[in-house]
């Protein structure tokens, strides 16, 4: 992998933007060995949703599959505690404190009185799509993007997807309802979707994404790709998918079988792609990211919150979606690369959403920008090397006021406004974030303080409001 500033990349791309930094080149893989890569992101996926974390009541045989197959990381967060953001970091390489979309609505007059609208990524923004098409791959996004605000010329299209089937806030019919929608994106056509005419339910949102992924690695089966595969499930609305399957006969409340059902659909979505990578002999040349955008979804309505207590969907962790304790922002990750990932791996490297650009820039021989903030984990991956961790995790959130929050090592501290003091937990004795022991490590408080000095650019649309 090599980074190179912004400018240079835009530029060569038919594109402009400000001057950064750059960072040397590395190569890690010959020219023949570059994977196809997939990436798989459930929506308000909880860490302890899935059987291979400890699930005991939602079957997901597939995606604990997945993890028998490769490396399953228990330390590995979102970049945002809420889908936007999230993504964007994911997307750009950058921390919630430089990337452009920093919150799911962006503020204008402040924070607690603004009036919100939708932020989205311009054209000065790199995004993983641009590097993995540079370095000769064919890049495609199925299902969510949500990083185009309401502008209709944010689209993944114009921004390093060759290909888009999914749905955007610019069409809303092409997301309602939310699981059986009316139409959908074919690139920048809206076509019908079968099944759904007038009202019924025919085809479900996560079996139409798994089909068009399924299309698109048929159809580029002889290439090197890029595939990003983004279904709604399970984030709320509960709806079922056609089938509740053994969670029919469950002696649950309604909305736990419909939420286990949601999630065991999407397991069986993977499962499908899985299955057609093995069909076509690529399989151990594609190696597959499975991930969730934030922590599991609580509230406001009442049955979300006893969803995720019922089920534990948080695991052993504080908080849920929109904080930044653990709960809302620590994630399952699992990398499958056969003979190239070791089987049954767990890992307790400490990474994080910014980092995946230049991880995959890595393993496919591409360039990142060198405004990215992310580290490659692929020697992680490939079993040559050992952790991250002497370097900070940075995150911010702005739905509560301005909330900040930094993992170093083994401590994570969490500040609650721009003046408060910091929390500080160890995370290595004290997971559930518990035990406040800020007042007794003030060496560690004061070097996050110093960190935190400059972690962060000022944004327009998310300022901070000072006490």
């Amino acid at each position: 992998m090599s980074l190179i500033d912004r400018r240079t990349f835009l530029g060569e791309l038919g594109l402009g933007a400000a001057a950064v930094t750059t960072r040397p080149n590395r190569t890690l893989l010959a020219e023949n060995e570059r994977p196809n890569i997939i990436l798989i992101l459930a929506d308000d996926l909880g860490w302890g949703d899935l059987g291979c974390y400890g699930q005991k009541k939602i079957r997901t045989p597939h995606i604990d599959h997945l993890a028998a197959e490769g490396m399953r990381f228990t330390d590995c967060y979102a970049g945002s505690p809420v889908c936007g953001p999230s993504r964007s970091c994911l997307m750009t390489g950058q921390h919630a404190g430089h990337t452009r979309v920093r919150g799911n609505n962006a503020f204008e007059g402040g924070i607690v009185r603004g009036r919100t609208r939708r932020m989205h990524l311009t054209d000065d923004d790199v995004t993983v799509g641009h590097v993995l098409r540079k370095a000769g791959y064919r890049t495609c996004l199925v299902g969510k993007w949500h990083l185009e605000g309401y502008n209709t010329q944010a689209t993944p299209l114009d921004r390093g997807f060759d290909e888009f089937y999914g749905w955007q806030m610019t069409a809303p019919e092409t997301h309602a309802p939310v699981y059986y929608p009316a139409r959908r994106f074919i690139n920048r056509d809206i076509i019908d979707v079968r099944g759904n005419e007038n009202g019924s339910r025919g085809t479900y949102e996560t079996d139409l994404c798994a089909q068009h992924a399924t299309d698109f690695i048929r159809k580029n089966a002889g290439r090197r790709f890029f595939l990003f595969l983004s279904p709604t499930a399970p984030h709320d609305p509960l709806i079922p998918p056609p089938d509740l399957g053994p969670y029919r006969e469950e002696p649950w409340e309604e909305p736990f079988r419909v939420y286990a059902a949601m999630v065991s659909h999407l397991d069986r979505a993977v499962g499908h792609v899985m299955r057609v990578l093995a069909d076509l002999k690529i399989d151990d040349n594609t190696v597959v990211f499975f991930a969730s955008d934030n922590g599991p979804r609580s509230g406001p309505r009442a049955e979300l919150t006893r969803v995720a207590e019922f089920f534990d969907s948080n695991g052993p962790f504080r908080g849920y979606k929109r904080d930044v304790y653990e709960g809302g922002i620590r994630v399952p990750m699992i990398a499958r690369w056969p003979g190239r990932i070791s089987k049954s791996e767990v890992s307790a490297a400490s990474w994080y959403f910014p980092d995946f650009m230049a991880t995959v820039a890595e393993l496919a021989g591409g360039e990142a920008p060198g405004a990215a903030d992310g580290a490659s984990i692929a020697p992680i991956l490939l079993g040559r090397a050992g952790q991250l961790s002497d370097r900070f995790l940075y995150w911010e959130f702005f739905e509560k006021g301005f909330e900040q929050a930094v993992r170093w090592r083994i401590w994570k501290a969490v500040r609650h406004a721009p003046s408060a003091p910091l929390e500080l937990y160890n995370l290595a004795l004290d997971q559930a974030e518990e035990h406040d022991v800020a007042g007794s490590e003030s060496r560690v408080v004061a070097t996050i303080e110093e960190y935190l000095k400059t972690a962060r650019t000022d944004s327009p649309e998310f300022p901070v409001t000072h006490d």
